[in-house]
């Protein structure tokens, strides 16, 4: 009887223990729209956010849509590339990897990029107040 207790409580404190989610330290990181400031290494800017497709908040869609948005990238203050980027599911880990080219190492641990604000049923997005945010693990 003994034993059996026992090995109850060691497989229930396993099971319970194993469930536990891992917190993840989440830092997040705002490209907006601006010009390139005389910096050394490399910036990323928004250029402008052409299209967005994305399902309002408030409805229902079949279609989750995509954002596709213009990023600048500069070294040293000099314009490395233009890069029209679209931002779904579908190409997401692409995405991740393209930004962690251009990040500082402590940055590099990449979890998410979103193109914000998020549209609502009703209300018009003025293009100069879109952003990227960047998550990544600290």
């Amino acid at each position: 009887m003994k034993k059996s207790f026992l090995l109850f409580l060691l497989v229930f404190s396993t099971l319970t223990f194993a469930q536990s989610p891992v917190k993840e330290n989440i830092k997040y990181l705002k490209i907006i729209q601006k010009k390139c400031a005389n910096k050394k290494g490399y910036q990323l800017v928004l250029k402008q956010v052409v299209s967005d497709s994305r399902c309002p908040e408030g409805l229902n869609c079949i279609w989750a849509g995509e954002a596709s948005a213009i990023i600048s990238v500069y070294k040293d203050s000099k314009l490395v590339e233009d890069n029209t980027m679209v931002f779904s599911m579908k190409n997401e880990q692409e995405n991740l990897k393209w930004f962690a080219n251009y990040l500082p190492k402590k940055q590099k641990n990449l979890k998410s990029v979103s193109v914000f604000p998020y549209p609502k049923k009703g209300v018009k997005i003025n293009a100069k107040e879109s952003y990227l945010k960047i998550g990544f693990a600290k």
